[in-house]
This record gives C-alpha cells, sequence and structure tokens, in this order.
C-alpha cells in the first residue's frame, strides 16, 4: 500500500512536517509494509517556505528589518532550473510577522513590509527570475509599500520630503518617485499566493478586516484605511492598474504595490504550492491520503490546504482519511470532500491543553486508531 501522510500545520503545537512524522509512526503500527511518504503541505500562508524546503529548495537565512525596525533573522528558499533560472519562495511572516511585534495602536500604524522587501532583493541577487510569495501571519498595513521600499521606491509628502514607514504614513504620500526603483523587479515573475477575497480598502479591506487584529483601534484602523485608499490612487496613477481587487487585502494589503509596480498576478495559495512541491505527483501515486491540521473546521471547507488536498484524491477515486486537533464540521461535511474517516485528538487527549503540549503523541495514536477502524 502506497500512503500519502500531507498534513498542513497544527499551528501552535506542530509544523506540518512534525505532524507528518508523528502520522507516519501511526500509519507503520498499523500497516508496516506500506510505503509512506511524507510531504508537508501549505496553502500559501504560513508554512509555504517549509513545504516548499520539504520539497527540495535551498534554505537560506538573511538579517533583515522587522516589522518596527528591531533586526530580525529570516528564512526564504530557492531553487535553480535547468534553463538557468530559478524559483525564490519568501513568507511575508519570516521578515514582517506579527509574531515580530506587540500588536498595539502605535505598532499598528508603524509596521512596514521593508524587511519583505529585503528578500525580495536577496532572491534577485541570488539568480531568482521567479518569486512566490506567500501571505499570511504579517504585522504590517502597509499596501506592499515598505517592500518596494527596500527595492528603491521613494514615497514623497506634500514637501518632498521621504515620509516614514508603516501604514500610518501612506495618507500623507503625494507623489511617487519610482526613478531609483530596482529594474530587476520587472523582469521577474511574482506569483503571490492569496486565500482571502478581500479588497485593498474599504469596510471589508485589510484595515478594517485584519487591522484590529494586528492592534489598530478604531481611530488606527480609519487612517490606515484611507492611507490604503490613498496608496490605490496613486499607484493607478503612476501605472494605469487598479490594484483594488479580490485578494489585494491580504497581509494588510501587501500584494497592492507588485500589483501595480511589478509583473504579479495572485493564484490560488493550495494551488500554487501544489504545483511548486510536486503534490500531484505524490498524489498520482498514492492508495491512500491521509491529511489534517490543527483546526478542521467551516474555514477548511472554503479550500483550505487539507480539504483542497482532499478534493484533488476525490478526483482521482483516492479515499482521503483526516486526523486533526479538533474537529468543528460534521462527517456529512467531510464526506462530501472524499473524507472516508476522521479523527481528533482531543478524542484522546485530557483536555486541548493537553492536546497541544502532546500533540505529536496523540497524532500518532489517533492515526493508528483512526486506521484501524476505517
Amino acid at each position: 500500500m502506497r500512503i500519502l501522510i500531507a498534513p498542513d500545520k497544527f499551528k501552535g503545537s506542530l509544523t506540518a512536517a512534525e505532524a507528518a512524522a508523528a502520522m507516519a509512526e501511526g500509519v507503520l503500527r498499523v500497516y508496516p509494509d506500506a510505503v509512506a511518504s511524507q510531504f508537508p503541505i501549505a496553502d500559501g500562508g504560513e508554512g509555504t517556505l517549509e513545504a516548499a524546503v520539504s520539497a527540495g529548495y535551498e534554505e537560506r537565512l538573511n538579517a533583515v528589518v522587522g516589522p518596527i525596525l528591531a533586526p530580525v533573522g529570516a528564512a526564504w528558499a530557492i531553487l535553480k532550473k535547468a534553463d538557468g533560472g530559478a524559483t525564490a519562495v519568501i513568507e511575508t511572516a519570516q521578515a514582517s510577522g506579527l509574531a515580530q511585534m506587540e500588536p498595539t495602536p502605535a505598532n499598528a500604524l508603524r509596521a512596514h513590509s521593508y524587511g519583505c522587501g529585503q528578500l525580495i532583493a536577496a532572491a534577485l541577487d541570488a539568480g531568482a527570475t521567479e518569486i512566490v510569495l506567500g501571505l499570511g501571519g504579517s504585522a504590517m498595513t502597509d499596501g506592499g509599500s515598505g517592500a518596494l521600499r527596500a527595492l528603491g521606491l521613494k514615497p514623497l509628502d506634500a514637501a518632498g520630503n521621504v515620509v516614514p514607514l508603516g501604514g500610518g504614513s501612506l495618507a500623507d504620500v503625494v507623489a511617487l518617485d519610482t526613478s531609483g526603483l530596482d529594474p530587476r523587479l520587472s523582469a521577474a515573475s511574482f506569483r503571490i499566493a492569496v486565500d482571502v477575497k478581500n479588497p485593498l480598502f474599504g469596510t471589508s479591506g485589510a484595515a478594517h478586516v485584519f487591522g484590529p487584529q494586528k492592534g489598530a483601534d478604531e481611530e488606527a484602523v480609519e487612517l490606515l484605511d484611507a492611507g490604503l485608499r490613498n496608496w490605490a490612487s496613486l499607484l493607478r496613477e503612476a501605472t494605469g492598474r487598479d490594484v483594488n481587487v479580490d485578494g489585494a487585502g491580504a497581509a494588510g494589503g501587501f500584494p497592492a504595490s507588485f500589483l501595480g509596480l511589478a509583473n504579479a498576478r495572485l493564484e490560488s495559495g493550495f494551488t500554487l504550492v501544489a504545483g511548486l512541491t510536486g503534490l500531484a505527483g505524490q498524489l498520482a501515486d498514492a492508495d491512500l491520503v491521509i491529511t489534517g491540521e490543527g483546526s478542521m473546521d467551516s474555514q477548511s471547507l472554503t479550500g483550505k490546504a487539507p480539504i483542497a488536498l482532499a478534493d484533488a484524491a476525490r478526483e482521482r477515486g483516492i479515499p482521503v482519511v483526516v486526523v486533526a486537533g479538533r474537529i468543528l464540521v460534521t462527517p456529512e461535511d467531510l464526506a462530501e470532500h472524499g473524507v472516508v474517516a476522521a479523527a481528533q485528538l482531543l478524542d484522546v487527549a485530557a483536555s486541548p491543553e493537553d492536546a497541544v503540549a502532546q500533540a505529536a503523541k496523540y497524532l500518532s495514536w489517533v492515526t493508528a486508531q483512526v486506521l484501524e477502524g476505517a
């Protein structure tokens, strides 16, 4: 039997790779002769870098400016191609992550994506011709302006001065000086993984929907939203491109600057990562798929990585087993996506806290139990 073990991360307890290893241990208890292939997956957010490295990309580390100027070490990855080009994978959370700052109103206004731009510059220096940007877990609401400032863009106020970094300054910008913008931006291809439909600004935009979780109070949200509106207007004047499109509100509006000033497109996160990592080839050889994540809930059913994988397996007639930290959807919901059996760590753990603390042990146990009963 060929079993593809392809979970997403169990947020707060296990990376996708750690989850896959624990699942594999449970699989081999029940099917000791099985070929159990471990293949961490992601939907374009946090975990995308890990999935790329697991698939053979070379991991690199750079010191960059964090979201509120303190330096951070940020990982990214690159894969050289036979034709001389290279694909780089960069996560916004690595350089400009919410985990790297305290979510306060002041920080919500100051946070920026400059470090992400430094990673992009490092990737271009390394010969990248295609750059995949994974969004998620970001601290900033700056429309990607900080990243482009690291690549030579100068946003100017009415006095001709460069405005401070951060989304809180975008409303003061009256002109964009693109004369120093890195010319390699137009030569490289940017593929931006998104799993939300939020536009750049407005009541369903980046500031209103995601700003509060980054520390923004009502006043800060309004200022950030006004800044993003102004930024979109300036980009449209400079390039003729409308950047207030579905998905542009992801990661604090990060895609907007690249949609305006680079060769960029938005793509479904799971589909993009699956193509980069060769998941389709792995799936073609599988007799059974085991997947899961920390919380299998209603959001999971909207195209998150485990359900997207289950749909792909179902199309090929491959049965799917789900093991999750907790499952908040019905068996009928899962069956519609080809899931034949499912179990949660909460079934064996003493408490939710216990499930998180000993996730690897319980994941191995539950995987074995669900296979025995399937």
